[in-house]
């Protein structure tokens, strides 16, 4: 079966597009092929659009899902022709506004039947909806890919808007959460230098650590949280960014840095211990932040891949979950999320 798999992040770097082939590997498991894979960037207006969505009112809100639908649907149509992929459903993330779990409150724009309209192609979305209803959190939802395609490694951490952690507890249970902010406050942060983003960490790696500003973010209650929890850009803007405005932005970056490596640290069980932990996300291209990582580390070693891997591993883990729903299969598992079952979630689009 051939799916597209759509992943928008609160990064706001812009739309993957990775198209996969599932096979069912002799003996258990699942197997895969990535026969292509784009990232179509937002441009600056749907930059800000997106950026200030939570504050849109309903009319704003509604329309802004319907048009970044039908845009879903026209990159999908571009992607189709540049390469000339067969395509039996597109499972789409949609792109995170509010997360409230705590409300069981969680949605994501970019209409599906948008997307069937302008495709014509099977859609499969609002993964993170039943879980939430369920009393889960809805996220991470990627652990079931984690488990699925890359379970050779004894933990994988998505380095993204938010940094999350996955992998099986000494009983073979996936366990998975959100770790810290990521990219958003570096990518904000970056922008105050003048820059879209710290290339390679450059500017973080020249910096000095205010060591009171990092005191406070990992003495951020969070952190004291057992999982299952989730982070949201709520909490971002109203807990971890005011803690940010009164340093300089390089200092901060250099904070930030060290803050989310020894946060990944901390969030790793000793049974990951001698293991390797695979490193994706755009996050993963920062070779000071995953030097700070490898830096923090005890006993496991973080493995970066194939650029591929990097780049779609969330789009590929999307594309899974829409293939695991059209087999009626569990597609986010209550270990990760703490709801009340597993369940086999997203809405159906023909």
């Amino acid at each position: 079966m051939h799916v597209v798999g759509l992943m928008s992040g609160t990064s706001l770097d812009g739309l993957d597009v990775a198209c996969c082939r599932f096979f069912k590997r002799a003996g258990e498991g699942i197997g895969y092929d990535l026969v292509a894979a784009d990232t179509y960037p937002y441009d600056e207006a749907w930059r800000r659009r997106l950026s200030t969505l939570h504050e849109a009112d309903a009319l704003g809100y509604a329309l802004a899902s319907v048009q970044l639908g039908e845009l879903f649907g026209r990159r999908v149509n571009e992607f189709i022709a540049r390469h000339g992929c067969k395509v039996d459903l597109i499972a789409s993330h949609g792109h995170t506004v509010f997360h409230q779990p705590d409300k069981h409150l969680t949605t994501q724009i970019a209409d599906g039947n948008a997307i069937r309209a302008v495709t014509g192609v099977p859609v499969a979305c609002n993964f993170r909806a039943l879980d939430v209803a369920l009393g889960g959190q809805g996220a991470p939802l990627v652990p079931i890919g984690d488990k699925l395609l890359f379970g050779d490694y004894a933990a994988c951490l998505n380095l993204g808007g938010f940094a999350n952690v996955s992998y099986d507890s000494q009983g073979g249970v996936r366990i998975a959460f959100d770790v810290s902010p990521c990219n958003m406050p570096l990518n904000e942060l970056a922008a105050l230098c003048g820059l879209p983003y710290d290339k390679d960490g450059a500017l973080a790696a020249h910096a000095e650590v205010d060591s009171l500003l990092l005191e406070k973010l990992n003495g951020l209650p969070y952190y004291c949280q057992q999982p299952p929890k989730s982070l949201g850009k709520e909490w971002y803007l109203e807990c971890f960014r005011p803690l940010m405005a009164a340093v300089e932005p390089r200092v901060a970056l250099a904070t930030v840095v060290e803050h989310v490596a020894m946060q990944v640290a901390r969030s790793l069980p000793a049974c990951a211990a001698g293991g390797r932990m695979l490193v994706t996300g755009g996050g993963a291209r920062n070779s000071y932040l995953v030097e700070r990582i490898r830096h923090h580390l005890q006993g496991v070693e973080a493995v970066v891949p194939d650029n591929d891997t990097i780049d779609y591993k969330e789009a590929i883990v999307f594309a899974l979950l829409g293939y695991l729903r059209m087999r009626g299969e569990v597609n986010v598992l209550a270990s990760v999320t703490g709801a009340r079952r597993d369940s086999c979630c997203g809405d159906l689009i023909f």
